[in-house]
């Protein structure tokens, strides 16, 4: 098999050869067909987080290098282990990467994300920026049969970051959520946000690019946080502000603008793992009654919900761009960029 693997942090990705893998106990071996190129691989490949002030958080530790990155996978079961009995060689399928240890509290209430001791594809363990992929048990691989390819594997991080994160919200029938960040998983913010509260959500990003799309999508109105008066603008079209913000970003100046959005008793839930730092005087806490949190993908339980509004429809695709597995590296720094619309996915 052949994957693009990280062999020292920080430099470009190393095409490394070896010994396709086999299927042992409850294992499933794919063959790769897609694999989004998601931000969170950016920092994993420069082996750290920014967490403001100049200080570092060092994902180094843990993994051995080469090391394949890649978690939103999508592919064709070639061979399986003898345990495996609801899977068959031929069966096109996508896998949730957000694996735990199955044996602790946080896994055994069903949320295997939150594990302490992760085993996630693409993080922990080799993931899909490969011709080849092996996922733990059956469990984790999903039918999503009327969904486009390539389209499909872009649900296992980004789709289910944005449902995760939407689910977390409590909007009246006549408010709407405001998405930071318009990027691919912000746009999949905004599709959620549309099928799931009665009035269409509006979006803020700095890229006038990004804010088109996102009225082409569906948006009810957009702002560019660069625009002096923006802030203030939105303010007057929400009556003082909106009940819920989600941060796509999670930069300083995208929860800045999401702080300030936020109405007295509303939410603030970050997603985004751009990086900086973040304080408020702790009086405003209870004045302002607001709540900040974090949202960090979602449960194989909510993963199997958001299909289920998926294949109904319900869900417009964002725009996905197919690349070659060679043009990982590429990727990776067009996203530091910013420069991409939609979602890449690499095609082994």
């Amino acid at each position: 098999m052949k994957s693009q693997a990280i062999t020292d942090y920080g430099q470009p990705l190393t095409l490394v050869e070896s010994e396709t893998p086999k299927p042992t106990g409850s294992q499933i071996l794919l063959k790769v067909t897609h694999c989004g190129v998601c931000h969170s691989d950016v920092h994993i490949h420069d082996g750290h987080f920014d967490m403001g002030g100049d200080n570092k958080l060092d994902v180094r530790a843990g993994r051995k290098l080469p090391f394949t990155l890649g978690h939103e996978i999508e592919g064709e079961v070639v061979a399986i282990g003898p345990d495996v009995t609801d899977v068959k060689v031929g069966d096109h399928r996508v896998a949730y990467p957000w694996i735990g240890c199955g044996d602790c509290p946080t896994c055994n209430r069903g949320e295997e994300q939150l594990c302490n001791k992760p085993q996630n594809l693409g993080i922990q363990v080799a993931g899909g920026y490969a011709t080849h992929a092996i996922v733990p048990h059956q469990r984790y691989l999903l039918d999503y049969t009327g969904i486009k390819d390539g389209l499909a594997a872009t649900y296992m991080c980004s789709g289910l970051t944005a449902y995760g994160a939407m689910k977390k919200l409590d909007i009246s029938d006549e408010e709407r959520v405001l998405v930071v960040g318009l990027g691919g998983v912000g746009m999949m913010g905004l599709q959620f946000a549309k099928a799931m509260f009665k009035q269409a959500p509006l979006g803020a990003d700095v890229d006038d690019q990004k804010l088109q799309a996102a009225q082409g999508a569906g948006a009810h109105q957009v702002y560019n946080p660069k625009d002096p008066e923006a802030l203030k603008k939105l303010l007057a079209d929400t009556n003082g502000g909106v009940p819920a913000v989600v941060d796509f970003v999670g930069s300083e100046a995208s929860l800045k603008f999401a702080m300030g959005s936020v109405r007295k008793g509303g939410q603030v839930v970050i997603v985004g793992l751009f990086g900086g730092g973040f304080s408020m005087p702790i009086p405003l806490f209870p004045m302002r009654a607001i709540s900040i949190g974090g949202s960090y993908v979602g449960s194989l339980g909510e993963t199997h919900e958001m299909m289920e509004l998926v294949k109904a429809g319900k869900i417009d695709p964002i725009p996905v761009e197919e690349r070659p597995l060679d043009a990982a590296s590429k990727s990776l720094d067009d996203l530091r960029k910013g420069g991409i619309m939609g979602r890449v996915v690499l095609k082994p």
